[in-house]
């Protein structure tokens, strides 16, 4: 089997910008693109296979057709197509959020949670974004703290630079700063509970929806976490940027070339590429990739060769 391209759902929100359309080349007709569903198994908006010849089949039926050979027994594991990858262009503030666990969102909504990551593909001067508390913080300091409009005094406010990455369980308390583009890991879930919108008006021009009581419920108030991974390679190596039971990623700097054997893996794998120009030869065929271009191998891929120089990030199933 070759890897394949897909065709990502473009999604226009209230806070997003025109780079992921005039800078990487997103094909559309939205005056702007704030999110890009690069891989997505979801009903409403599903990716499209945009190379080989399969092409033009949606991405479910992509794998109805060809199932375990495609997702390996890692990815077939689960009764639901595991990942969902976006990327994500703030103009302004997206949303303070919370996204609620597996247990809770079964419970609630009938459907997954979502625990995500993000790698900062790029940024501009001054760029921030909040990430879970500050401090050790009570149910009733936090709705104090949200009635009085005062809440990202409890938050952690990272300064952003481009490469960095960090991790969101689910149940922490985040949002994301204007003038970032960010590609997201996730959980394939949609389930996404609004604690303060900053005042923000929707197209109606009526105030968003809040889900205060729901959000209270969902969020994990143990305090501890690390949220910021390292996210930098030595040209030529790969690192770990985290591994959940949800997903690994992984960051590979190309320069030259890079092998990947994926043999023993029993997995699909995601390719993003944050920057520069890539090309991954596997025994299947070849695709290219240009930055914020993406890529999906399946699982009976044994090997691939990237060449070229930029940075990769590398998704799968563990």
């Amino acid at each position: 089997m070759m890897p394949v391209k897909l065709q990502a759902p473009l999604k226009d929100y209230l806070w997003g910008g025109t780079k992921l359309k005039t800078q990487f080349g997103k094909v559309t007709s939205l005056e702007k693109v704030a999110e890009s569903w690069e891989l997505s198994c979801r009903e409403e908006s599903p990716s499209i296979v945009a190379s080989g010849p399969d092409e033009g089949l949606t991405l479910p039926e992509y794998l109805t057709k060809y199932g375990k050979e495609i997702l390996g027994t890692k990815g077939a594991a689960f009764d639901y197509f595991p990942l969902l990858i976006k990327l994500i262009d703030a103009r302004d503030n997206l949303s303070i959020q919370v996204h609620p666990d597996d247990s809770f969102a079964l419970r609630e909504e009938g459907e997954y949670g979502k625990t995500e990551m993000w790698y900062v593909a790029d940024c501009e001067p001054g760029a921030y974004l909040y990430v879970g508390f500050n401090r050790p913080v009570t149910r009733d300091e936090y709705l104090r703290a949200v009635s009085e409009g005062t809440l990202t005094d409890l938050l952690m406010r990272y300064e952003v630079r481009k490469g960095d990455a960090y991790y969101i369980p689910a149940g922490t308390v985040h949002a994301i700063g204007p003038g970032l583009l960010i590609a997201e890991i996730q959980e394939t879930s949609d389930i996404t509970y609004r604690i303060s919108d900053w005042g923000r008006l929707g197209r109606d021009g009526k105030p968003r929806q809040l889900h205060t009581a729901e959000a209270t419920d969902a969020i994990d108030f143990n305090y501890g976490k690390e949220y910021f991974r390292p996210a930098v390679a030595a040209p030529g190596s790969v690192k770990e940027i985290v591994s959940t039971p949800f997903f690994t990623t992984n960051v590979i700097e190309v320069d030259g070339e890079v092998r990947r054997d994926y043999a023993s893996l029993d997995s699909f794998v995601a390719y993003i590429c944050t920057d520069g120009a890539l090309r991954a030869d596997t025994d299947g065929g070849s695709e290219k990739l240009a930055a914020l271009e993406s890529l999906l191998l399946p699982a009976e891929i044994d090997e691939a060769v990237l060449s070229g120089k930029g940075t990769l990030l590398e998704v799968y199933m563990v």
